[in-house]
């Protein structure tokens, strides 16, 4: 019988070091690989990203490049919508939990962007992020800062990918996309819907943080081509 996931995936992160040298050149590759092969909802990039001056829930001033030297998971929603919002939110969550049971915690950072600034208030979206299950040691909710356009959010979010276009009632209508950006600040991956394995995209932002790694002779986080076929992941 399997061990839980979490139960494997500490286990993993503790043995995971020791295989650096011999595997990280070539993990990314392999991982990328295996999920064209075998996750529907994966989709491989290699762009740079478009930039951003927004603020967080507490007023201040955020820049995409304030991120740079971290893995980066974004995606974009609202808190008024009424059905795959929270639902995109609380999957973020759980791959965040995934994520911060390991040494990646500190490697990768997690956002959110509103795409409704006029409503989406600092409060709102800290009790959005806390109803969810998002931790704020490393994520963030972004909206416009006072004087930008209220739809620059709304701009933003078509620019990386995904479309949010306001209904007569005052709903969104959107698709929903979760990019995976590199230490780099470039677009490395684009999860679709909601039906992607979460392990997936952990196994993706493992190897980018594994590569960083290496390049600067650091531990890294963790060598998931093996750890995949030691615990049956």
């Amino acid at each position: 019988m399997k061990a839980p996931l979490t139960r494997r995936l500490l286990i993993a992160s503790a043995v995971l070091p020791a295989f650096a040298r011999t595997a990280a050149a070539h993990m990314l590759e392999q991982v990328q690989n295996k999920l064209l092969n075998s996750e529907k909802y994966f989709q491989a990039a290699d762009k740079d990203v478009p930039d951003f001056d927004l603020q967080d829930a507490t007023g201040k001033e955020v820049k995409f490049s304030d991120f740079r030297g971290k893995v980066v998971v974004l995606h974009f929603v609202y808190t008024n919508c009424p059905d795959t919002c929270p639902l995109h939110a609380e999957k973020i969550a759980a791959i965040q939990h995934m994520v911060n049971i390991t040494p990646m915690k500190a490697a990768v950072q997690f956002i959110s962007i509103t795409t409704d600034p006029k409503r989406d208030t600092g409060k709102v979206l800290m009790d959005f992020g806390e109803n969810h299950g998002l931790d704020p040691v490393n994520w963030t909710f972004l909206t416009a800062k006072p004087g930008q356009p209220e739809g620059i959010t709304r701009d933003l979010a078509q620019a990386y990918g995904v479309e949010f276009k306001i209904m007569g009632n005052g709903d969104q209508m959107h698709g929903i996309l979760t990019n995976v950006i590199d230490q780099k600040g470039r677009l490395r991956a684009r999860f679709h819907s909601l039906r992607f394995d979460n392990l997936s995209l952990v196994l993706f932002a493992n190897a980018l943080v594994n590569i960083a790694s290496e390049q600067h002779e650091r531990p890294v986080a963790g060598i998931w081509g093996k750890i995949d076929g030691w615990f049956g992941l």
